[in-house]
């Protein structure tokens, strides 16, 4: 079947004058010519139109669309997934804006307009967000969304947290490490499950002023939250550990605490790309996972084979980690190797 050139044009949505121009510059060439001279495409014609008309909205020069289509290196079928995956997220954004709207659309129908500051507070709170995420990450990030009850949740914790603070209320007692759990919990909830969502948001937090004032959550909030979290997870680890091994946990569990969720956002991404546990960026992982475990757990194999049953038997221990099942399966995967590596072979 072939298709004149003007009604090729018509259903493209495009003038015969480009697809002259395409002629012209060798983009896309006629099939064949009718006894009248008229342009005539086929379905290789018409595919390639559609390749070329999908690398132009994705920003590409017609000399360099012309040279990827020429080369080959682009399928039909990998271009379509590019268009669905590209639809996918325009659809996300446009569903994030549809929530925004709604809710001031509710906020407004319910007499509770918001005011001058409230407004301003808003636009600076997305321009945060812009600087600090990709549009494809604000899709996932649930701390993104306009949401009036998980904001009230978060309200309720900071202002639960300050009225603690207030009471001087150590760390370690029941109150604090009760919150503090929770705190951990919705955290790692509104944060995707994802570390490298958790690091970033923690650098909001220390380089913007505006993100603080926003959401009252204080660098002095955070260093207590921490602190209780820790005590709840040392008061577990009393129950396996003698005395000597949990004065030593307790003097050196906060040494290095905050490497943790980078590397637990790399271990994140080596499980995502399915790398070999055995290769060399494997065995780095483990070797710095093992260097921070034994900044707090010690190098006695028998203490840190107490840490790990502790795990084992402890759900609460696994609690603001962000370790899931196949991250901690990869981990696993990757230590043993490296044990392997260091057992002088038997003889």
């Amino acid at each position: 079947m072939l298709i004149q050139v003007g009604e090729l044009a018509k259903r493209a949505g495009m003038t015969v004058r480009t697809l002259h121009h395409y002629e012209q510059t060798g983009l896309l060439t006629p099939s064949a010519r009718s006894a009248a001279g008229y342009r005539l495409y086929d379905l290789a014609a018409v595919q390639r139109l559609h390749m070329i008309k999908a690398l132009a909205q994705a920003g590409l020069e017609l000399a360099a669309i012309k040279e990827h289509l020429d080369c080959g290196s682009l399928s039909l079928s990998d271009l379509l997934v590019q268009q669905i995956t590209t639809l996918d997220t325009q659809l996300r954004t446009i569903s994030t804006l549809r929530e925004r709207l709604v809710l001031l659309r509710d906020e407004l129908g319910s007499g509770r307009e918001p005011d001058l500051e409230s407004w301003l507070q808003t636009l600076e709170l997305m321009k945060m967000y812009d600087r600090w995420f990709s549009p494809q990450e604000l899709q996932t990030l649930p701390f993104a969304e306009q949401d009036e009850q998980r904001n009230q949740i978060w309200q309720a914790l900071v202002i639960e947290a300050q009225r603690l603070m207030q009471e001087s209320c150590p760390p370690d007692s029941p109150s604090a490490m009760a919150l503090a759990t929770r705190w951990m919990e919705r955290l790692e909830l509104d944060t995707a499950g994802r570390p490298e969502f958790l690091t970033r948001l923690n650098e909001m937090h220390a380089t913007e002023p505006q993100m603080r004032a926003q959401t009252g959550i204080t660098p002095e909030i955070v260093d207590y939250i921490t602190h209780a979290f820790a005590q709840s997870k040392l008061a577990i680890w009393a129950r396996y550990l003698n005395a000597e091994e949990l004065a030593f946990t307790r003097e050196h569990y906060f040494d290095r605490l905050m490497e943790w969720p980078g590397l637990v956002s790399a271990l994140h991404q080596a499980c995502a790309e399915q790398t070999d546990p055995a290769s060399e960026t494997g065995q780095k992982l483990a070797r710095q996972w093992l260097e921070l475990f034994q900044s707090y757990a010690g190098t006695s194999l028998q203490t840190q084979q107490k840490f790990r049953h502790a795990m084992e038997c402890e759900p609460h221990l696994m609690k603001g980690t962000w370790m899931t099942p196949p991250v901690l399966g990869w981990l696993q995967q990757a230590i043993g190797v490296m044990m392997q590596a260091r057992t002088p072979a038997s003889r």
